[in-house]
């Protein structure tokens, strides 16, 4: 059965989402178009005609990973009657990375994001590694962050070339490279990447950023998004099947 699935969405509690996003937008200097809220995702999603959103939660602190785990875990029946599906958190600096791997993958969710930009570690940090290697042998997806980020410029931790070098360091995996494999960098994706299995979500890559209207000075190539040429060549390069 064909579905068309969101493969990369983030949703936030009633209580923390406005604050959330004023501090996303306040980060990003781009505007939202979304309440954050699991019914705003719902009915974002409903409206156009989706049969499952992706939620992939962010820990940017190893003392968030049990919590969001536990909301994960307690809500996967109310969040599939709303067409959702949330993965897992895992942080590189939590002590108890290899039980919350276990205990996740023992619950059946389905997978975890990383965020090497926000948890401040380079993605072929021995850290990650033993992160990588545990969710391949617990056949877990593993969703990363990948490029550069517009909220924090000058990180370099999630760059095409340190996801290359942590592949080559670990056993399989299935990675999905978020942002079309790299945010920003796209130009060395194929070079760096089309060689290997990882899979590329379309989030974020095509389309235009809209300021926030903050009195941000955007530099004009901090705004540049894929060009539809561009955005085509990465889907030829890596195959349909790799591109979600």
């Amino acid at each position: 059965m064909l579905m068309r699935i969101d493969m990369h969405t983030h949703t936030f509690p009633d209580s923390v989402a406005p604050r959330a996003l004023r501090n996303m937008q306040a980060e990003s200097h781009a505007a939202l178009f979304a309440d954050g809220t699991t019914a705003g995702l719902h009915a974002s999603g409903k409206r156009a005609r989706l049969d499952l959103s992706v939620v992939l939660p962010v820990a940017t602190s190893p003392r968030q990973v049990s919590s969001i785990n536990d909301h994960v875990i307690s809500q996967q029946k109310q969040a599939r009657a709303l067409n959702i599906l949330s993965f897992g958190a895992a942080h590189p600096d939590d002590a108890n990375w290899r039980q919350e791997l276990d205990r996740i993958a023992a619950a059946g969710v389905r997978g975890i994001k990383l965020h090497p930009a926000y948890q401040n570690v380079d993605m072929d940090d021995p850290r990650y590694l033993r992160i990588l290697e545990r969710a391949g042998e617990l056949q877990l997806v593993v969703v990363t962050h990948a490029g550069l980020d517009i909220g924090l410029p000058g990180s370099t931790h999630a760059l095409p070339k340190k996801i290359r070098h942590a592949l080559q360091l670990v056993g399989p995996v299935s990675l999905v490279c978020a942002h079309m494999g790299g945010w920003a960098c796209w130009e060395s994706v194929c070079d760096l990447l089309s060689d290997t299995s990882v899979y590329l979500d379309t989030a974020f890559s095509l389309g235009n950023i809209y300021p926030a209207e903050d009195g941000f000075p955007w530099q004009k190539d901090s705004l540049k998004m894929l060009d539809s040429e561009s955005f085509c060549n990465l889907v030829h390069v890596f195959g349909a099947d790799h591109i979600l």
